[in-house]
């Protein structure tokens, strides 16, 4: 039994560790974390039955124009910190009965269901999967639901041993997840139903995220009037420049030198600054986010401040004042932009949405930043094939 339960435990520190992937990719621990996680993401990357377990299901480096995709974003903030509040509520509950001897924990949260803290992991948990929007997170997600049900029922095993009688009577006033009529309205009571309706939550949660993906694509800032080179722009209201600009870029002979005339292209279009592009490609140090030190202000800004921080450029990472200064003084000289070129292999592209093909392999090639009023190429320089964290997955939008 004792076995079974460290199991069960170490399942969910797994979860955990996985689902803070975001945090741990811009913390100094990165290359640790990575050496060791990046080879299954890779493994699962390498083959079409697993691949999509290391894609991304929702904007992440995109500021979404979408009303739905930013309330869905939003509410990944709320969920996380509305479970993590109520856990340490519980928590706070439990071990202040420890303390006192009080026995078994009936009152305040526990008074209306008998495992508050496994269902504010879970709001918790759901509210990472959204935060950090892999497939993988979430078929994890349903893992540790799984997990939390064994939890619970071993721990019920445990407490009616212990309180028989008292426990009994609580079991029966108490929901396990949710409170009782509810529970009893919507949950089978046979072992045949019930594994039914999990396969059921599965399959809605799987697929919920499969449609949210496809929603996600729609709704990108997109610019696809070349045959074979597409335009996506991080900030919405880029996308009048992008338009405007593109079939100017493409003109340019330094960059038409590097297009080869069969491949296909997805373009990139970033302020020069934009704080996520190590995630695109490799275009320097400063923008490999865990050479910094600033996790935990990025950490909160994640979290809090959903839309802002991918406005906000490096320079409000290091709160420099002389840089802020730089930078306004730059955009008063013109409107810099950096265009990410990145060749798309391994998929046939026959309409906009087979780009980011979890199938699809995206290639960095080369950038050049350009100033959009003018047109002036201000450098182009080739890139490595390869992120800022070299080949692990990275979103695509």
């Amino acid at each position: 039994m004792n076995t079974k339960k460290t199991l069960l435990k170490g399942a969910l520190v797994l979860y955990f560790v996985i689902a803070f992937e975001v945090l741990i990719m811009i913390s100094p621990f990165a290359g640790f974390f990575y050496s060791l996680f990046n080879p299954v993401l890779l493994k699962f990357a390498a083959h079409p039955l697993t691949r999509w377990l290391s894609a991304f299901y929702l904007p992440h480096m995109v500021l979404p124009q979408d009303p739905f995709l930013q309330f869905v974003r939003v509410m990944g903030s709320v969920l996380f910190v509305l479970g993590m509040a109520v856990f340490c509520i519980c928590a706070i509950q439990i071990y202040t009965a420890k303390f006192m001897g009080k026995g078994a924990v009936v009152g305040g949260l526990y008074s209306f269901i008998r495992h508050p803290q496994y269902v504010a992991l879970g709001i918790a948990g759901l509210g990472l999967s959204i935060l950090w929007p892999r497939f993988l997170t979430v078929l994890l997600w349903l893992v540790m639901a799984v997990v939390y049900y064994f939890l619970a029922k071993d721990e019920e095993r445990r407490m009616l041993n212990a309180h028989a009688v008292s426990y009994g009577a609580y079991m029966k006033k108490t929901g396990m997840f949710l409170p009782k009529k509810i529970e009893q309205a919507i949950t089978p009571s046979s072992g045949p139903g019930k594994a039914a309706f999990a396969v059921g939550i599965a399959a809605f949660v799987l697929g919920s995220a499969f449609l949210l993906r496809a929603y996600t694509i729609d709704h990108l800032t997109l610019w696809t009037k070349a045959p074979n080179v597409a335009g996506i722009a991080i900030l919405p209201e880029d996308g009048f420049k992008m338009d405007h600009r593109m079939p100017d870029v493409l003109a340019l002979q330094e960059v038409k030198d590097r297009l080869v005339g069969d491949k296909h292209y997805l373009v990139y279009f970033i302020p020069m600054d934009y704080i996520m592009q190590g995630m695109i490609a490799d275009t320097g140090g400063d923008f490999k986010l865990f050479n910094q030190h600033h996790s935990i202000s990025m950490i909160t800004d994640w979290v809090f401040h959903p839309f802002a921080h991918l406005r906000e450029g490096h320079h409000a990472m290091h709160g420099n004042d002389h840089m802020l200064h730089q930078r306004a003084a730059s955009m008063e000289e013109g409107m810099h932009r950096r265009l990410i070129f990145l060749s798309v292999e391994d998929v046939g592209v026959k309409e906009p949405s087979d780009l980011f093909s979890i199938n699809a392999l995206r290639v960095p090639q080369f950038m050049v930043d350009v100033e959009v009023h003018t047109m002036k190429l201000l450098e182009v320089k080739d890139l490595p094939h390869g992120s800022g964290w070299g080949t692990v997955p990275t979103p695509t939008f």
